[in-house]
């Protein structure tokens, strides 16, 4: 039976595979940040985790568990593929909006044509919000054409005359010219534009995790705000480093967080500073109608 979700929680496993089990209408904002259209070859493993006492994982309790790999595959990621790899992730993702939720979608400026395509088919085209354009000032420069120094960030709405939005809630930013407002709005702030100017997480930064494809919590602070309201539930499938997991528990919302990659899941253990391990459903126990039968938690490292 498909679930609304009553505790924060990382999940590990194949998103596809875990989507599933949440009930229509869970979570009142989306936000990934998929791998983008690379050009190279990604790798996807799926494990099963299981009670074993010579297991070689510790859990909850000192409970032992082993995990084996039940299946490994790999698709190139180049635009035919990466559309057919993207779009049922999409359409779960508008299943799980809440009637007035918001879906964030971060990719790759060279991507974000063709995947807008794909998102007007599958939300209605009346259901686009915005581009966003985050913009930052960091790494190599090339001298044969204009540097590329941004992502795209595309926002899409469940319902075109009912999303929530509350634009007072979000911090303000410095005016690019002070001058030429009253002192008081200077003092204020002003709200951002659909142009974000913010740095990427610094080396030495207090953010910092070390995974490699972290995003800053200045961006996710402001979908934050804008769409949810406290204790409004937030998912990310493609979680990674936990952005969304660490904003959403400083603004006092919920989260649930996937990813197949043990690594990010142990890297979002430590960020979040959980105490009493991980649910990690057995993949192997998902039925049809992608419910899990059984589930272990365990600590992955």
């Amino acid at each position: 039976m498909a679930r609304i979700p009553e505790t924060d929680e990382i999940l590990l496993g194949d998103n596809l595979d875990l989507l599933p089990q949440f009930a229509d209408g869970a979570f009142r904002l989306i936000y990934i940040d998929p791998p983008f259209n690379t050009g190279k070859r990604q790798n996807r493993k799926t494990l099963e985790t299981v009670p074993d006492a010579n297991g070689d994982r510790t859990g909850f309790a000192g409970r032992r568990y082993k995990t084996r790999l039940l299946a490994e595959s790999s698709y190139l990621d180049i635009f035919d593929d990466y559309m057919t790899f993207i779009a049922p992730r999409f359409e779960e993702a508008r299943r799980l909006l809440a009637a007035d939720g918001t879906f964030y979608f971060h990719i790759d400026y060279r991507e974000a044509h063709y995947c807008k395509l794909l998102l007007d088919e599958i939300f209605g085209r009346d259901s686009f919000l915005n581009e966003i354009i985050w913009s930052y000032d960091y790494g190599a420069r090339t001298k044969r054409r204009w540097p590329a120094k941004h992502d795209t960030i595309l926002v899409y709405v469940k319902d075109p005359e009912r999303y929530y939005f509350d634009a007072e809630t979000v911090d303000r930013e410095p005016y690019m010219a002070p001058g030429l407002v009253t002192a008081e709005k200077v003092a204020k702030g002003k709200l951002p534009t659909d142009v974000w100017w913010h740095t990427i997480v610094p080396t030495n930064g207090k953010e910092k995790t070390g995974y490699p494809t972290q995003k800053p919590e200045g961006i996710l602070r402001r979908m934050v705000q804008a769409s949810t309201r406290p204790g409004d539930w937030c998912l990310d499938f493609f979680a990674g480093s936990g952005t969304l997991g660490a904003v959403a528990s400083k603004l006092r919302r919920h989260y649930v967080l996937i990813d197949s990659n043990t690594e990010a899941i142990r890297v979002m253990h430590e960020r979040l500073g959980l105490q009493n391990g991980i649910t990690v459903p057995a993949i192997s126990a998902i039925g049809s109608a992608g419910e899990p039968d059984a589930e272990v938690t365990a600590s992955l490292f």
